[in-house]
């Protein structure tokens, strides 16, 4: 099977539905051999990521993570994510929290290229 490649232009749209268009054509919602156990020879790629519209009250949005050990809650807003990682960090994180958690979400997420 060719492997398919789909490019998403980023400029000027929504974090929300840029993941969300990348998360289904990652997991394989678009083909008609879809199920949930396979992955597909699919590559995405967002370009202009350093573009996205982003509203201004949500750079206050605060990603949370907990590590499991008594005082290992870690914070970081999306302003913080954006000054270390780029958009680009920002979109990645977006996407991959929007990948089903099993075992093949290190592999799908590789199929994702996000350039600035």
């Amino acid at each position: 099977m060719e492997k398919k490649i789909y490019t998403i232009d980023a400029a000027g749209q929504k974090m929300g539905r840029i993941a969300t268009k990348a998360t289904a054509l990652l997991i394989g919602k678009n083909l008609v051999e879809y199920a949930k156990n396979k992955i597909f020879n699919v590559q995405v790629i967002i370009e202009n990521a350093s573009k996205i519209d982003i509203f201004e009250g949500k750079l206050k949005t605060i990603y949370k993570r907990y590590s499991g050990f008594p005082g290992g809650l870690y914070e970081k807003s999306m302003e913080q994510v954006i000054d270390r990682k780029g958009k680009a960090g920002l979109l990645k994180i977006a996407i991959s929290g929007m990948i089903p958690r099993n075992k093949l979400k290190s592999r799908i997420i590789k199929n994702l290229i996000i350039k600035e």
